[in-house]
């Protein structure tokens, strides 16, 4: 989660670097940064949906059968 956070905060300066606020950047590096951003959602996203997997059993199994 560190990590993405800081690679949101790396985009957020090159974005702003894009609109001209800010020195630097380039369309390489904001590209470069999108995916660093991606692969971290793409990772979130598996471990969202095997954590509700996991709390879908669990709840399930405390049911009282249909």
């Amino acid at each position: 989660m560190l990590g993405f956070v800081g690679d949101v905060g790396d985009l957020a300066k090159l974005v702003m670097a894009e609109d001209g606020a800010r020195p630097g950047g380039g369309r390489e590096a904001l590209e470069h940064e999108l995916a660093d951003c991606l692969w971290s959602v793409l990772i979130l996203d598996h471990a969202f949906r095997r954590t509700m997997d996991e709390l879908d059993s669990s709840i399930s199994a405390q049911l009282p059968p249909k």
